[in-house]
């Protein structure tokens, strides 16, 4: 790993760290510490996740016109502004519009650092990188949400205020570390937008079918499992399964302790497999875990047993998350052709933020009360998860599918060219 791509890993694990400090505090922080209630508590989670489907759509052709070092300076400062205002919200209109610089920041955040690695990685070390970048995002959230439960104190607004200023502060420091970061050159960015791409981007990649495939498995991917972490699966959880709300934060330790544990040692069995076969076996773990729910709440077995699959499941979604890491994100980067990494990048964070806004409203409200229907619906969405990948298998050429077949740098170029039917479109 070189110089540039260990300053960008190490600045992304800080800004989750950062965010770990306060995101699972930030309701009680709004309904109680502030005492603004719980409605406006809901409105500034919303908030939140509505200000990353705003600016995500335009932060694309940003970072692929000015470069993804700019946009992330700006994203950190917004979101560094946005975590401070936060620590000093007393009002509504405070809070609320601390949580859109927030959420926009921590948004655009994601699509410039996935560009930043693409540009310092190749076809052969990308699927390493995006799965150190994953491993170290996983601990800084889960190191940043333990030391911040020690320093939390309902009864002290001002510890609260020192966690946001703690995480305003690795906002800043990614921010300093980018500015550092030596970036190789990009084709994309050598005498601006190539000859005929007149703002097409969009257009380019909607007529790029691997890609709109690639999208929509993306979108039933985090449907069915990051957006059912903290609503539907922890509702069902409690309502159904008599799981106590501490089991839920040992169920969570559970999740994080296997991605850890779990990423490097499937990282060499995934190099060395298509990736959508891979895909399409986290499709069918996480039919198991989805099953174990069921026993969980369905069952009839003690209450022991009920806890023990019910923690199996975040367990079971932990060894997917871990597969797909290496898989989805530079998946996404070699579909793109080096003029619109950013806008791809951009794309697929979008769908990401939409099935995370999606999930919980639709999950919530069954897990807490349909908790037959709950469990088949996403156990037949975790089947389509296989049969959407093994669909996409067909659209993606051999090197792209299983980048280890490529024997020499040259054949690695035709990664980042539109497959066959985006040339046509």
């Amino acid at each position: 790993m070189g110089a540039a791509m260990r300053r960008i890993q190490a600045g992304s694990a800080l800004s989750a760290f950062g965010l770990g400090f306060t995101v699972p505090y930030l309701y009680v922080y709004v309904a109680q510490v502030r005492d603004l209630g719980a409605t406006t508590a809901g409105v500034v989670l919303a908030v939140f996740a509505m200000a990353a489907l705003v600016v995500l759509p335009f932060s694309g052709r940003a970072i692929d016109r000015r470069g993804p070092v700019p946009v992330l300076l700006v994203a950190s400062v917004l979101a560094a502004l946005g975590a401070l205002g936060m620590g000093f919200a007393s009002s509504v209109p405070a809070a609320v519009a601390s949580a859109a610089l927030l959420g926009a920041g921590t948004a655009v955040m994601q699509p410039a650092l996935a560009t930043m690695i693409v540009w310092c990685s190749t076809a052969a070390t990308r699927t390493r990188s995006f799965a150190m970048q994953f491993f170290l995002q996983n601990l800084g959230l889960g190191v940043g949400g333990l030391i911040g439960g020690q320093l939390v104190d309902e009864s002290r607004p001002g510890s609260f205020l020192l966690l946001f200023s703690i995480e305003s502060a690795m906002f800043l420091v990614l921010g300093a570390i980018v500015l550092t970061v030596k970036l190789p050159g990009s084709p994309a960015m050598q005498g601006g937008r190539p000859a005929g791409e007149k703002g097409g981007g969009v257009r380019a990649l909607l007529g790029h079918k691997a890609m709109v495939q690639l999208c929509v498995l993306g979108f039933v991917l985090f449907f069915a499992c990051y957006g059912q972490f903290e609503s539907g699966l922890a509702a069902y959880g409690t309502e159904a399964a008599g799981i106590e709300p501490s089991t839920l934060g040992i169920a969570l330790a559970a999740n994080t302790a296997v991605i850890v544990a779990a990423q490097f040692l499937v990282l060499k069995f995934v190099e060395r497999r298509r990736r959508t076969r891979v895909i399409a076996a986290v499709g069918l773990i996480w039919t198991v875990a989805w099953l174990f729910a069921g026993y969980a709440g369905l069952g009839h077995g003690s209450q022991a047993m009920a806890t023990a699959a019910f923690i199996s499941t975040y367990a079971l979604f932990g060894l997917g998350e871990a597969m797909l890491s290496p898989t989805v994100a530079p998946l996404v980067a070699d579909l793109a052709p080096e003029s619109r990494i950013g806008t791809y990048n951009s794309a697929f964070a979008l769908v990401k933020q939409l099935a995370l806004a999606v999930g919980p409203a639709v999950g919530g409200p069954m897990g807490a009360s349909l908790h037959g229907p709950y469990i088949v619906t996403f156990v037949l969405f975790s089947l389509g998860i296989t049969f959407l990948a093994v669909r996409l298998g067909k659209r993606l050429t051999p090197v792209q599918n299983q980048p280890s077949l490529a024997a020499k740098p040259s054949r690695v170029v035709a990664q980042h060219q539109p497959a066959k039917e985006t040339a046509a479109a």
